[in-house]
């Protein structure tokens, strides 16, 4: 159940770019108010993660996880039935709010119920499975879904799942009590670090369309930084800090959501990137987008239980920097890629080897990021997590979006395609050295947790057998 809710999460990022051109004519939006759309979500879900993860350690970490389950499945009914562009927006960011209360929650049950060692890594083999395919998968079904039914169902495929969670998680999970050594909450950390990652993400989404340089742009960015060194400070010298900098003194955690932010910048940039290759160069509709996106789907969650045991046995490091290196191989084919390219020849042998590569990224750099780290800190622990990845989505984008614009621009090709497809190409070797630097910190700074200095923590204690089932 945990693993449905948080496939529900990441499919609902990627689910809904398919559908946005029909959107777009069906309530009436206009070209820049369409992004927030993607915008509203990204910016409450980023913002709100550790916040969510806090509250399932001070409150209870199955209640959290239902309370977000609940928001999440009613403000997907209210997407679909929207009816004008600014009721969709809102409504996508109450979605946010709702995936930033389960998406935390869910990881810290699973982190809590299961101790380190061979049973976590298949449990989180399973998540890193559903976080990894999740998003090649939105783009299958928003295409089969968009096309053969209306744009509501992308939000109403949603609710089957959720009303089912929502009848079977207080039957089979049990109830996870709130911490007894955290009565108080940090509000001002609160506060401040959820106002600067939403500003972070708004101000990266503004960097695509108006310019770095832009008001728009950079005066969020400045203020996220603000507010990043306020919370620090904050959290410094606060009495139950939001989130304990001691965990930083945990090197497997430290360096492991840094290799997030990394990993997620390359796998939603390239994402990106594809999408329009296949729809803008070479045509592709909807429907044809989503099949081509299945190979990298299917790969990952077939792949993802094979690392879950590679990282038993070798180590996460040893796997993190073998997927890394075979993402940066799938990266230089993507570098060649034609005009007239064709899906057998020049794109599925790339999609097979990311899809492999990836898994064998997701999986261990999730176990390193939880290793090590204290049962009440598991909640903000996941949150931390989580959060990277999407601030890692955010920066990739932003980034690779102008690159990919300035090269289409200023390349001397004589078509629209092949300049488009030089942006493309540009930005491919861009991520390939973002990989490579992954590989490098993976190598030198990803150790095991136990030759590192760990916080002080009390004794881990599964929770019950039945909440392993549920699982």
């Amino acid at each position: 159940m945990i693993i449905v809710a948080q496939f529900m999460v990441i499919l609902d990022v990627a689910i809904v770019n398919v559908a946005l051109p029909v959107i777009k004519s069906d309530l009436g939006f206009t070209q820049a108010g369409l992004e927030w759309i993607i915008t509203a979500y990204a910016i409450v879900f980023g913002g709100f993660l550790l916040l969510g993860g806090r509250l399932a350690d001070v409150l209870g970490r199955r209640r959290i996880f239902i309370a977000g389950i609940a928001i999440f499945t009613a403000s997907s009914m209210l997407c679909g039935l929207s009816w004008s562009a600014g009721s969709l927006i809102g409504f996508r960011a109450v979605e946010g709010l709702g995936g930033a209360l389960l998406a935390p929650a869910g990881l810290a049950l699973l982190m809590t119920t299961f101790p380190e060692g061979r049973e976590r890594n298949i449990a989180l083999g399973i998540w890193g499975a559903a976080s990894g395919s999740g998003a090649a998968v939105g783009v299958l079904l928003g295409g089969v879904l968009t096309s053969y039914l209306s744009w509501p169902w992308i939000f109403f495929i949603n609710i089957p799942a959720g009303l089912a969670l929502l009848v079977f998680v207080p039957r089979v999970l049990p109830a996870t009590p709130p911490s007894e050594s955290r009565r108080h909450f940090d509000l001002a950390g609160a506060t401040s670090v959820t106002a600067a990652v939403m500003l972070l993400v708004y101000g990266l989404t503004n960097a695509p369309r108006h310019g770095w340089g832009d008001p728009l742009t950079f005066v969020p960015l400045a203020a996220a930084a603000f507010l990043a060194v306020a919370f620090v400070l904050i959290e410094r010298h606060t009495a139950a800090p939001l989130l304990p900098l001691r965990l930083f003194r945990i090197r497997t955690l430290a360096v492991a959501n840094v290799l997030f932010v990394i990993i997620a910048s390359v796998a939603f940039s390239e994402f990106f990137l594809l999408t329009l290759y296949l729809q803008d160069v070479l045509g592709y509709s909807a429907v044809q987008t989503g099949l081509a996106f299945s190979a990298i789907a299917v790969t990952i969650a077939v792949v993802s239980n094979v690392a879950q045991t590679f990282v038993t046995r070798f180590g996460a490091r040893r796997v993190l920097t073998s997927g890394l290196l075979l993402v940066v191989g799938s990266l230089a084919l993507l570098t060649r890629l034609p005009v007239d390219g064709h899906y057998g020849v020049d794109l599925l042998p790339a999609f097979m080897l990311n899809g492999i590569g990836l898994a064998f990224c997701f999986v261990p750099v999730t176990i390193a990021g939880l290793a090590g780290v204290p049962r009440p800190d598991a909640g903000v622990a996941s949150g931390l997590v989580n959060a990277s990845r999407q601030v890692g989505g955010a920066v990739g984008l932003a980034v690779v979006n102008t690159i990919a614009t300035s090269y289409a621009v200023n390349g001397s090709r004589s078509s629209v395609e092949a300049a488009q497809l030089h942006g493309y190409h540009v930005a491919f070797v861009v991520l390939a050295g973002l990989a490579l630097a992954g590989v490098a910190l993976a190598a030198l700074f990803l150790g095991p947790p136990a030759e590192q200095e760990q916080p002080e923590a009390e004794a881990f204690v599964p929770e019950e057998t039945p909440l392993k089932e549920a699982a």
